[in-house]
């Protein structure tokens, strides 16, 4: 006779019955709602599963970016002036004379020089110029929240400062900068874009 139980006899099914087997969960899977990673755990501009801004202090608002902004240019226009002010030479005047036009076109170059020099050197260490210092914000690394390197700084500056100085003066900057106030989800200016970093709020 046969030693099987009987169906129904409530006796419990042997251990490698492979009905009530699971199979194991593999490696490394997880739910796609469980608790996002910190700060910087992709690249957003890889591909990556990880959202950049979990985690992250909120993003400044381009009113106050604006007005930072506008307090750097200040300062740095005031130290381009007395510059140049034995020059006698207006920053955008642009007269027919050769000498004129040649002074006019070195003192954009001294204010690009300038406004490049005082961007990277002062992001590239804090994160903060002092506009931004003031109004509570500072740069950071989109990808990491970092201060961003003398690299990635030197190439937002220039992004910004080079039209600036050249041909597009203030247009350039609000065109730069007013990307900010429409870009979506980092509230990226241009000259973000091209270094890959965001302004976040400090207060």
């Amino acid at each position: 006779m046969s030693s099987e139980p009987p169906p129904g006899s409530g006796q419990q099914p042997p251990d490698d019955d492979p009905f009530r087997k699971q199979p194991p969960p593999a490696e490394g899977s997880g739910s796609p709602y469980s608790t996002p990673p910190p700060y910087g755990g992709g690249d957003p501009y890889g591909g990556g599963p990880a959202d950049p801004l979990a985690g992250m202090p909120p993003l400044a608002p381009s009113g106050r970016r604006t007005l930072a902004r506008i307090i750097d240019m200040i300062m740095v226009g005031v130290v381009v002036w007395l510059l140049t002010w034995g020059a006698g030479v207006s920053e955008y005047n642009v007269d027919s004379d050769d000498m004129q036009y040649g002074k006019s076109l070195a003192q954009s170059a001294l204010a690009a020089v300038l406004y490049i020099a005082y961007d990277t050197v002062m992001i590239s260490r804090s994160g903060q110029t002092l506009g931004k210092k003031w109004l509570g914000m500072r740069v950071a690394n989109l990808d990491n929240g970092s201060t961003p390197s003398t690299q990635s700084t030197l190439i937002r500056s220039a992004v910004l400062w080079i039209p600036f100085a050249f041909c597009c003066a203030c247009i350039w900057t609000a065109i730069a900068g007013g990307w900010s106030y429409f870009d979506k989800p980092y509230k990226q200016g241009l000259h973000d874009k091209a270094a890959k970093t965001v302004v976040v709020s400090t207060t």
